[in-house]
């Protein structure tokens, strides 16, 4: 297996001022390509650091991918570094240079004599032509493999590595794609996953797992070795395992995607509707439908029920159940989604209310204390829900928490409370 090291330049990667969002896509695009990642270096931009990262990355991987520092000002430093790393002095690349004023007179400006300066690219170097912004990029071959750099806005370094790295790597070091199949699931933690997954051992194939509130994801990375046929056969053995919380399988799947994605095309599928009445979400749960294209067939309207008053005014509740029980409460939450779902004349309708916090909390319903309701033509499903972390946290697992309710009436995996 060829490694890969990944370099990330720049004062505000290193100090914080922005996430590196580039090395975790890069290295998890490498990964599906065949190479070991070997190390994630940061670097601010001082000429010497990059230069001793640059050098002792090619020393030690098949393949440096470096991002940032191609920009046309005074700390955009990474050609300079690369030119004394290499030996390879800068010189003007006309191309280089056309393609960056063909990119200003396309906007009606004249290009700044500034950006001159992203033309320069070292000597011999292949030149990484840029269609989404002003910075080149540039690669070239090192003793041991390939260093290619890429500018550091992740538009950018996406689409050039697919349209102009890609090509290299398949060419030069012979990359080829594994195969990736995700178990999501939802609703189970990564201890208890581990519990019903037991001891898992196959050849040529890799598990790892991540987490992205409110999904847990299994990933199964196959060799090129590794049968289609043989792979899903693996994957729907392993989903067996989990069971329930599985509720899509990427790769394999025709309704695939995270879990808002899978529950919108499943109502698309079967003609049905869906509303919403939101207390402690505040609208999270309408957003999460709204954000997947196509919703408009399926959802109907959502509530912000956030207040007493306007419980009972915008979804029916009585008041004389919120005195008797709380706002709070399982027939509260049974209340506003059978209203929502009555005044919108929709299939189903879901509904949140609890203590999303810090605030707020009692003995009896401490913070993390939320219901959530499913409304459907034959009645209302409610849950209790104990959650931990903070108000951000408590909100996003509702949400997750109310479109797998009905992601699981939907799949006819609706268990009784």
């Amino acid at each position: 297996m060829p490694t890969a090291e990944i370099l990330s330049q720049g004062d505000e990667v290193i100090t914080g001022q922005i996430t590196d969002t580039n090395a975790a896509w890069l290295a998890e695009r490498l990964t599906e390509l065949g190479f070991g990642i070997g190390q994630h270096t940061t670097v601010g931009d001082v000429l010497p650091h990059i230069e001793r990262a640059i050098r002792e990355a090619i020393d030690r991987a098949e393949l440096v991918i470096c991002t940032g520092g191609l920009g046309p000002t005074d700390d955009d430093l990474t050609a300079r570094a690369v030119a004394q790393v290499l030996a390879a002095p800068l010189a003007l690349d006309a191309q280089a240079l056309a393609h960056i004023q063909a990119l200003y007179e396309r906007y009606g400006r004249a290009m700044p004599k500034i950006n001159e300066k992203q033309a320069w690219l070292p000597k011999g170097c292949i030149r990484l032509d840029n269609d989404w912004g002003t910075a080149p990029g540039f690669a070239l071959r090192t003793p041991r493999g390939l260093a290619a750099f890429l500018p550091g806005v992740p538009r950018e370094m996406k689409a050039m590595f697919e349209a102009r790295v890609l090509p290299l790597l398949v060419g030069e070091l012979q990359a080829a794609s594994s195969r990736l199949l995700t178990l999501r699931t939802t609703g189970i933690g990564e201890s208890d996953l581990q519990e019903r997954i037991g001891r898992f051992e196959q050849p040529n194939v890799v598990l790892s797992t991540r987490t992205r509130l409110p999904e847990n994801h299994l990933k199964l990375r196959f060799s090129p070795q590794v049968s289609a046929e043989r792979a899903a056969q693996i994957a729907r053995g392993l989903a067996a395992k989990v069971g329930s919380p599985v509720f899509c399988i990427e790769g394999l799947d025709p309704i695939a995607g995270d879990l808002e994605h899978v529950v919108v095309h499943h109502l698309i599928e079967r003609g049905q509707t869906i509303a919403t009445a939101e207390s402690c979400t505040g609208g999270q749960l309408a957003a999460a439908f709204t954000r997947v294209p196509g919703s408009s067939a399926v959802f109907f309207e959502g509530l912000v029920c956030y207040s007493n008053a306007a419980k009972e005014r915008l979804a029916g509740v009585p008041a004389a159940l919120i005195r008797e029980h709380g706002a709070v409460s399982a027939p509260v939450a049974r209340a506003l989604a059978h209203g929502a779902r009555e005044r919108a004349k929709s299939t189903f309708a879901l509904s949140t209310t609890g203590v999303a916090g810090p605030g707020g909390g009692t003995p009896d319903k401490p913070v993390g204390t939320v219901f959530i309701a499913l409304s459907t033509p034959a009645g209302e499903h409610v849950r209790r829900l104990r959650l931990g972390g903070d108000r951000h946290r408590i909100q996003a697992l509702s949400t997750g928490a109310a479109l797998d309710l009905l992601r699981r009436h939907l799949q006819g995996v609706l268990t009784p409370p």
